[in-house]
């Protein structure tokens, strides 16, 4: 009747955590019993262990095709499956081409085969943004119709020359047409600068600047900025201004709800705009928020001068700013807490120079998603129920992933088992990422995953990937 069982005295389910009998059946969840029912199919008992739902991440950059050299298919999802994330949604620029179109979406899904024809480079299931640039909102539908999960937008430039910041005015042309469709908007909320718009009349055109070459707000030539912030985290934090976040953030609930849009609002830094993100909720927009494990983890205080591994956009921010996070995340203002995985090759994060104004912006940390939260949480002492919800639950509704996130009848069978008691320090041959620079090396990490399970089968146990290339690629439908 069943291919396998999971036995543990610790299953977080919806109702809560509890002692349970996991039932599988062709890569679902057939039930959740007290005892183990008379038959012949493999039973796993993993004692005190910790069986969550597989993680699921939305904000990945993988960079293929085009950049492969700063982290591709293969080596991403294995670092995935190794943390315990088994569904993630990658973000639409750092390849080349950028998936605005439905031509660049092809090349995208030909990029996760390694020949036409021969099996997948996926080890975890994989999902896919579109993106919204200027000029492109005649690539909005034929890109939902390929099977995208939704869009994401820059308010600020991107880094990438190929996927420009938007405008409010294309912005007005893009929401409509996302909105019909009832698929998320996600932006990168920073507006460096404003200035009247050329043409519309209807809002401000943005001037923003490079995220590989950070500026400050005011008058400055983009050269004296640079000289400026060098080596110095203080000044590359005081480069980017919570401002630029809060601004740009109201302008997305503005625009929410005039289109009555899903607006998601990624890597929330600033605590100063939690008000406003709390009232919009009220007024039950359809806005939600993410933050990521950086902000919650670290601040500012502990950064060092030249430690350009810890370069993102927005920046990490003071320690009483991010125990505000922590609050807002507590409250469920924030909905829940994403990677931003977003990796480069050890020249373009400058770690020779640790020069922040030339250093690429962006933290490799898809691999430890869980034990950084879990240790972070645990100061602010945070449950196994809302670890479930901030890393499988909520960020499955995100992309409408209907049968992801839970660990209930009829969902998919993709789980996490950890030891929630364990700790790790994290060291270069743990790593999986293609490049071995992140902030959390050599951290000691609580929370280490013990077994990765993709539609039912173990795919990671011991610290060891057993098997690879059973992804799937996941569309809107």
């Amino acid at each position: 009747m069943f291919d396998a069982a999971i036995i543990s005295n610790r299953v977080i389910t919806p109702e809560g955590v509890k002692k349970a009998v996991i039932l599988i059946k062709e890569g679902k969840i057939a039930d959740i019993v007290d005892d183990l029912p008379e038959g012949n199919y493999t039973i796993t008992d993993v004692g005190d262990n910790v069986v969550m739902p597989g993680i699921v991440d939305p904000h990945v950059h993988i960079n293929e095709p085009g950049r492969t050299e700063w982290e591709g298919f293969d080596t991403a999802t294995k670092a995935a499956i190794a943390g315990g994330i088994t569904t993630l949604v990658e973000m639409p620029l750092n390849a080349s081409p950028v998936t605005t179109s439905a031509k660049a979406f092809d090349e995208k899904i030909k990029a996760t085969y390694s020949m036409p024809g021969m099996s997948t480079k996926l080890h975890c299931n994989c999902g896919f943004w579109g993106g919204v640039i200027p000029g492109n909102e005649n690539e909005i539908e034929p890109l939902i119709e390929k099977g995208v999960l939704g869009f994401k937008a820059f308010l600020t430039h991107s880094g990438i020359d190929e996927f420009p910041n938007v405008s409010e005015y294309d912005l007005r042309k893009a929401m409509p047409i996302i909105a019909k469709h009832g698929l998320p908007l996600l932006v990168h909320c920073e507006l460096s600068e404003e200035v009247e718009s050329r043409e519309s009349g209807v809002g401000p055109a943005l001037r923003s600047f490079s995220e590989g070459v950070s500026q400050e707000s005011g008058t400055d030539s983009p050269e004296a900025s640079k000289d400026r912030v060098g080596r110095s985290y203080n000044n590359y934090l005081a480069s980017r201004p919570k401002k630029w976040e809060d601004d740009a953030i109201a302008l997305m609930i503005r625009l929410c709800e005039e289109f009555n849009c899903r607006t998601h609002i990624v890597h929330l830094s600033s605590a100063d705009s939690i008000e406003q993100i709390a009232k919009a909720k009220q007024k039950k927009l359809p806005l939600t928020v993410e933050t990521a494990q950086h902000y919650l983890y670290f601040c500012a205080e502990e950064i060092h001068d030249g430690q350009t591994a810890f370069k993102c956009a927005p920046p990490i921010r003071e320690k009483a700013n991010n125990e505000r996070l922590w609050q807002a995340l507590k409250e469920g203002i924030i909905d829940f807490v994403a990677t931003d995985h977003s990796p480069a090759p050890p020249d373009l994060k400058e770690m020779n120079s640790g020069d922040f104004s030339k250093a690429w912006g962006g933290i490799s940390s898809i691999q430890f998603a869980l034990p950084v939260l879990w240790t972070a949480a645990k100061r602010h002492n945070g449950s196994l129920n809302e670890m479930a919800k901030w890393l499988c639950e909520k960020p499955a509704l995100l992309p409408q992933l209907i049968t992801k996130g839970k660990i209930a009848i009829g969902f998919d069978a993709d789980f996490v088992i950890w030891n929630p008691d364990k700790s790790v320090i994290i060291t270069n041959d743990m790593i999986y990422h293609k490049h071995k620079i992140t902030p959390y090396l050599h951290q000691e990490l609580v929370g280490v995953v013990e077994q990765t399970w993709l539609k039912g089968k173990i795919v990671f146990a011991g610290g060891k990937i057993l098997h690879l290339n059973k992804g799937q690629i996941l569309y809107h439908e």
